[in-house]
Parts: C-alpha cells; structure tokens; sequence
C-alpha cells in the first residue's frame, strides 16, 4: 500500500550536510527509484510502471527529452525517471474535498514539495472572482467560463497561452492552432526560460535551431566536451552514452562551475561493473571555469588551434571545409589573433596551461562534439558563447560528419516537439502560410509575447487571460514576486495539469484547474481502443508514446480533449478546422501535421514502426546550411568578462538531485550532500571567510539590479563548497526571487538564471553547523 502524503511541512532545522559524493548511480541509484516508486504507487504497480517505461510498445518517460537507444534495456530508465513516473502514476489523490479543507491563501503559503506529495488532480475546479475555495464545475460549465472570459476581450493579444514540455506533438498542433485560430501569437513555453538561446545562436549560424548529433555520433566521437550541465541529475541516462563512448576510446572533457558527481565516475546500475565494482570515470578532464566563462574558453581554444595552423600550416584547419561550407572565417581569424589572455584568465578563472592541454585534446581528435544545457544558456552572453561553440566546430570540420556536431541537451521530454508543432512566438511566414492553406483561415502574423514579455503584459494589465498548457508558470518564471503580482492581476488563470503546484494557488481573480491524462494513462478513443501520442527527442527522433495505466479519475480529458472541446466552445460547430474529427481520431491530427509540418510525410505509417523515425536536418544529412548566406557561418563575438562589485558574488540556480525542472521529489541531494531540505547557498570557503561568515551559518541572499529594488530570499544556509572564487549556487525555485526580471539573454530574451550578482547577509540567529560529514 502506497504512503499517505505528508500533511505538514518539515522544517528546514531537520537539514544535514555530509560531504559531496565522488560518484553516481550505483545500488544507491535502484534502491532510491525503488523506494519512490513504492511511496507512491505500491509494489506491483511500480513494478507493471516501470517496465513499460521508454519500451517501443510503452510509454516515453515524463521526464528528460534524452533519446532512448535502439536496442534497450528491460529497466531503461534512470533514477529520477523512475521519481517522475512515480509521481504521475502515484495512487494518492485530490479531491474535492481536499480544496474544501484548503482556501488558496492556505495553498499560497506551502512549498512546491507539499503541494506535488498531494497526489493526482481528479476533477475540474473554479475558483470564483471573491472566493478563496475551489469548487468542483462539469467540463462543459469549465470550457464556457473560458469561452466568456476570451470573448470578453477587446483584443485576441489580451491572452496568452503558456505550453510546458511535456505535451505531446497531437496536443501542441492543436493548442497553437486553436491559438492562432483565436487571433494571436501569444504562446510563451518553457523553451523561452531554457534553451531559447541554443535555437537562437543555432539558427544563425547552422540554419536550424536543434542539435546536429544522433546517439551513434556521440558513441564514435573522440573527444566530448560536456559544458554547463549535470547528466548525473538532470538526465542521468547520458551517463551510459558517455560510458558507452569511454568504452570505444573517446575521451570526456567536462566544464562547470561545480564537480557533478556523475562525470567524476558512473556505476551503471544496468550492468555488473556499476553494481559490484568501480564504475567508469568519465571527464578525463575537469575544467572548473567561474559562471560565464564558457566564450573566453572557447573562443581561446579555437586561438590555439589557429595558432598551431600557423605553426604547421594546413595540418590543424579543416580549409576544404572552411572554403565550400562556411562563411566569414577570414574576420572570425582576425579576431582571434586580438584575443587577450588577461582577459581569457579573468573570465575563465582556468589557468592557461589547463587550456592549453585541452586544446592538445582537440588537435589529437579527429572528431568532436560539444554537450551542453542551461549553465550556457542563461547568461546575458549566452546567444554569442553558443555561436562560439559553433565557430570552434567549424574550424575543423566537425558539423556534418559523424562522430561530431552540437548537441544541446533539452532538459524537458517533447519541449523540442513542441516548438517543431508550431509552440512559438515568432513563427515563421513559410508556417503560417502552411496553416492558412490547410485550414483556410489567415493566422495572426504580428510576433506574440515570449515568457519574460508575458509577465510584463500580465503586470500593466495587457494580457487579462493566462492559460496553461500544463507547467508550473509560477514557480519556472525568473522574479517571483514580479510574477506573482502579474498572475494575480489577471481576470482569469486557467492550468491544465497532472497534479497541484503552487500556480494553482497564485492565480487570477477567477481561476481554472482542469485535470488531464498522464503519459503513463490509456488514453482511449470513441471505439474504446487505446490510443498512442508522439513525442520527439532530445536528437530528433519521433516516437509514439501509449500509457496503460487506467486513468486516475473517470473526470479526466486528454490534452487534445481539452482543446477540442474548447475550441468548439469558443468557435461553435462546423467552420474550417473539424475540432471534433480531431478529436475522436489522432491519425487526423497527425495527417493535418503531416501537410503542415516539414519532416512528417506520411507520418501516421512512419512512426507507427518501432523505434519511430529521424526527422531531417539539413547540416547533419547533406552539409547544407540554410542560413541567409546558404553556408554555416562564422561570426564575431568579444569576449564578456562579468566582474561584479567588491564584497558580492555571481550565483547560479540549479537544481538538486531530488527534482526534475520545479517538481520537487524529495528534500535530498545526496550527490552534494545535502539532507532534508533545500535552503542553502554553495560558497567557497575563501569566500565565506572573507564575509566572516562560517560554514553553516544563516543568510540572507540579496541581488542587485540597477535602478531596481533589492530582491532577498531569506534563512539560506551557507554551505562551504568547491565552487569558482567569486561564485555561488543556490536551487530553484527557492532562489528564483532573485532574478530579475529584466536581466534577460541578449537576442534570446532568457532569463540571467546562471549570473546573478548577489551580496550575503547574516542574519541575527545562525542555523546549525554542518553536521556529520563524511567522505563520499
């Protein structure tokens, strides 16, 4: 029998701190996963669960967007994996009555952990304008307060229309078709707060904004560089891809601010080795670079390679290449014959021998791909560090060959998709005009508002409608009290989730909770058949997805349901787009995507195979470039060197190992050491000194922003760490009070999540000292 929920919030007193672990997985990694799954869903259906996870003939893992191989494994999937189906297919429930006993000022008040132990949505809910208590509505009186609220408005633009990752491709086509049928653009998505600046940069330079690697290519590359992201916690099945190309000679470069415990060595819990003996070490070299480092480093990297070109010329330098398939080498070259190495070291923090040595790495491999995630694409700098990735690559050819190219690893399973369906703000003409030919209506051209941009229309009283495709909008978001201040100011918040979260709590005057399937859910049809949904990957793969757990409350709608029915609601019967067809039958969807969508010919055959197929990309397949030069183009980025104030410091959020993006699992992050609870900073011990601050101590956690307030996240405790002098970490949520909400990415419009300039503060009780550290 599956444990109750907990009732009561445990206190942050109850936090121990051990020393970090020198490695990941392991028994430690099943028996963690076991334990979840049995919390939440019992034994026999954790076992029924976890077996169809991420199989051809099951169901793709709410989790990371990390591509399965074609031949698998009987259990593949990795620990968090295992904590993320265990909190859909989780046996507890919210009920009416739960609501009743829980006004939202209570809600408001209690941890995102709280709210997700709570269990499984089961009924659509309204919140009234004045009221304080969700009350349980039919679906029909749900889809029309919508309705009124969205034809009520003077301008289509007064809505927006929020898209989280794990949608599927079905529901994302038709929530953006709904959208643009409705009149805006409006459709900010979790894209907007992570790898927008990996599209961003990628489309520029390659001409198309996702990674050019499949899993093979990543097993024959010699040299790897996995920057700015933690496999280990975020996508721990990247482990056996790694261990697989350790395995067949490749050699690992890892650069972050901290050592994740995963890239020091992996115990793969799938094979003998991992369980009984001593793993594998990856990262045969750790560069342990300050935050925002990653230009200087590159762009000093492909310097040495250019100067041992001068030194042996045409052994170093891909000419052949640089000549037929890129443009703008000769002003990229005369940059980088100015770089200063001063300011390489102050932005780096990495001694130049260490840089030196790995540029040795790169002139002895023949191919090479870069890796990496958020701690790139959320600095200010973050659009040119990425086309600076892509300039090294150029250099030696190692874009459209295999065994090398990029590889931005999506944090979200389908956030990739959803942008290929349409989840965007600034669609392209060639999209729109697809859509108009399909359906026969013009779709909106004006650009919509991106995530930051939402949250300032929703605060001056611009947008009046937030609806949410899933997520937890309140809790992703940069600048939570800016934020909250906006949802709160609208007339009407709508959330299609799984399960509570704490934008459920933080809402509109009038608010909606409509309850939908999970991916581990049968999803039957008219003829009571179980239906499949598609999701793409983190490498371009399209695969089907069919759950078959029975769903958790008779009360319960797809995603594609709901849209549907909504649509009809708000466009009455008949027109030009047949929202009940679509409904009763997903084959039509997808045969509607298949002549809207480029890639997806004859997609109803394709990815009914097993495995599904790889959708095209021009650079990888045919070393074509479909940029505005027709050629991958070099471009010219000085370096950035963030120095901030005396006596402050340069944090990052990130996430602990008992998370996945804001649905906290647990209070744990064993790899760091930290035990029940999650309010602490990581500061070198130097630092901390200098403050006269000691380890274990309370702070407070302020950030500075000019001509703005002080934002403060109070009573974090200060966690002596191996971090870059001059820079912290803290998790999200919990720290994301302290990014403003107008420190953005240039170009991408990302929020600054990885550089945020912070001062401590004592507070006037310190917390206890760390207790009980021993070695990993």
């Amino acid at each position: 029998m599956a444990r109750k929920a907990p009732r009561e919030e445990p206190g942050e007193g109850a936090l121990e701190v051990t020393a970090p672990k020198q490695w990941a997985a392991g028994i430690p990694a099943v028996t963690h996963a076991l334990r979840m799954g049995y919390d939440q869903m019992g034994i026999r259906r954790t076992a029924l669960t976890l077996l169809k996870v991420n199989q051809k003939n099951g169901f793709d893992c709410p989790g990371c967007a990390w591509p399965e191989p074609d031949h698998r494994h009987t259990a593949e999937f990795c620990e968090n994996g295992a904590k993320a189906v265990a909190e859909e297919a989780t046996v507890r429930r919210v009920t009416p009555e739960f609501f009743a006993a829980h006004p939202v000022s209570e809600l408001a008040g209690r941890s995102d952990y709280w709210l997700g132990q709570q269990g499984r949505l089961t009924r659509p809910m309204h919140k009234p304008a004045g009221s304080e208590t969700y009350v349980p509505v039919t679906w029909e009186t749900a889809f029309d307060i919508v309705s009124r609220e969205l034809g009520a408005l003077r301008s289509a633009d007064e809505a927006a229309f929020y898209t989280s990752g794990r949608t599927s491709n079905e529901a994302a086509y038709l929530y953006q078709l709904f959208v643009r049928q409705f009149g805006t653009n409006n459709l900010p998505d979790c894209s907007n707060m992570c790898h927008e600046s990996s599209g961003s940069a990628l489309t520029e330079t390659i001409g198309i904004g996702k990674g050019s690697v499949r899993l093979d290519d990543l097993y024959d590359a010699e040299l790897i560089f996995v920057v700015g992201q933690n496999p280990g916690t975020n996508h721990p099945r990247m482990l056996s891809a790694l261990e697989e190309a350790k395995r067949r000679g490749a050699r690992v470069v890892a650069v972050n601010p901290l050592p994740e415990a995963g890239l020091l060595r992996f115990r793969n819990p799938q094979n003998a080795r991992g369980l009984a003996g001593g793993g594998t070490p990856l990262a045969d070299r750790f560069l342990q670079i300050r935050l925002g480092g990653d230009l200087a480093l590159f762009q000093a990297l492909s310097r040495l390679l250019l100067d041992a070109e001068d030194a042996a010329p045409g052994t170093v330098l891909d000419h052949d290449f640089i000549a037929e398939h890129t443009d703008g080498f000769e002003a990229y070259a005369d940059q980088l014959r100015t770089l200063d190495w001063g300011d390489v070291a102050e932005a780096t923090g990495l001694p130049l021998d260490a840089i030196e040595a790995t540029a040795r790495d790169v002139l002895s491999a023949r191919s090479v791909v870069v890796c990496w995630a958020m701690g790139l694409t959320q600095h200010k700098h973050s659009v040119p560090t990425i086309r600076e990735v892509v300039n090294f690559l150029l250099l030696r050819g190692n874009i459209g060959r295999p065994g090398a190219g990029v590889c931005p690893v999506r944090g979200h399973s389908n956030v990739q998709g959803d942008r290929t369906m349409g989840i965007y703000e600034k669609p392209a003409p060639a999209f729109l005009d697809a859509l108009q030919g399909e359906f026969g209506f013009e779709p909106p051209r004006r650009h919509g508002f991106d995530a930051v941009e939402t949250i300032r229309a929703m605060g001056t009283g611009a947008v009046k409608v937030f609806f949410a495709m899933g997520g937890n909008f309140v809790s992703a978001a940069p600048d939570t009290a800016a934020t909250e201040r906006a949802l709160r100011g609208c007339r009407l918040t709508v959330q299609v989730s799984t399960k509570l979260n704490r934008s459920h709590a933080v809402c509109g005057r009038e608010a909606l909770i409509l309850p939908t399937l999970g991916r581990t859910e049968r999803d039957q049809g008219p003829d009571g058949a179980n239906r499949f949904v598609t999701v793409e990957d983190s490498m371009g793969m399209v695969h089907a997805s069919r759950g078959g757990l029975p769903p958790a409350s008779p009360h319960l709608l797809s995603e594609p349901a709901i849209v549907c029915r909504l649509a009809r609601s708000l466009f009455g019967p008949g027109g030009d787009v047949p929202w009940a067809a679509f409904e009763a039958d997903y084959d039509a969807v997808r045969d509607s995507i298949a002549r809207v969508v480029p890639g997806f010919t004859d997609f109803n055959t394709r990815v009914r195979r097993p495995g599904g197929f790889t959708l095209p990309h021009a650079p990888r397949d045919e070393r074509r470039f479909p940029t505005g030069t027709g050629k991958a183009n070099f471009t010219v980025n000085p370096v950035e060197v963030l120095r901030v104030p005396p006596g402050r410091l340069l944090l990052q959020t990130l996430r602990s190992h008992d998370q996945y993006n804001t649905t906290i699992y647990g209070l744990d992050d064993r790899y760091r050491g930290i035990h029940q609870g999650r309010r602490v900073v990581f500061v070198h011990p130097e630092d901390l000194a200098e403050r006269g601050i000691d380890d274990g101590e309370a702070v407070d956690l302020v950030s500075e922003w000019p001509d703005s307030p002080d934002r403060r996240a109070e009573a974090f405790r200060a966690v002596a760490y191996d971090t870059p002098r001059g820079c912290c970490a803290a998790y999200f949520p919990e720290a994301n009070v302290l990014v403003p909400l107008d420190s953005v990415a240039d170009t991408s419009n990302t929020p600054t999540s990885k550089s945020v300039v912070v001062r401590l503060e004592r507070r006037v009780a310190p917390a206890a000292g760390r207790e009980g550290a021993q070695p990993g």
